[in-house]
């Protein structure tokens, strides 16, 4: 069975950084990789990571060293990065759907979508504004 999860930035940012969500982003990151999962996102992740940590610098959340740590890790992370382009047409779509001010989330939507899996999130606004509508977008603190 080729079983898959996608995740977002603001799961994996969680997972890099000490905040509100790590222990929960920690402990689903290891139960799928016990179980094999395929942990997909779109090929924007590594950017947003990149400048979610960069924010966290510059408002001294963390320091310019603990950044280059987190990336190093995150670089090293086994994450299959999706680039399909019809992928940008159903996230547009979908952006407008949910009158998002922008695509970026609405992308990690298009990716559950398309592989028909779950997402997870810790972005509580995308949570509230798609929960109801999707069954398969999931908070990153929910018991399975």
């Amino acid at each position: 069975m080729n079983r898959a999860v996608c995740i977002d930035a603001s799961a994996i940012v969680a997972l890099l950084t000490t905040e509100k969500f790590t222990a929960p982003a920690t402990a689903r990151w290891k139960t799928w990789i016990e179980d094999d999962l395929r942990i997909l996102a779109p090929a924007l992740l590594g950017y947003e990571v990149t400048s979610a940590l960069y924010r966290k610098v510059l408002r001294t959340a963390i320091h310019q060293e603990d950044c280059q740590a987190a990336l190093q890790q995150f670089v090293e992370m086994d994450i299959e990065y999706i680039h399909l382009p019809e992928l940008h047409l159903k996230a547009n779509t979908l952006a407008k759907q949910f009158n998002r001010p922008n695509t970026y989330d609405a992308h990690y939507l298009a990716v559950a979508d398309h592989f028909s899996c779950p997402l997870w999130t810790a972005d509580e606004r995308l949570f509230n504004t798609v929960r109801g509508k999707f069954d398969w977008i999931k908070w990153i603190e929910e018991i399975d």
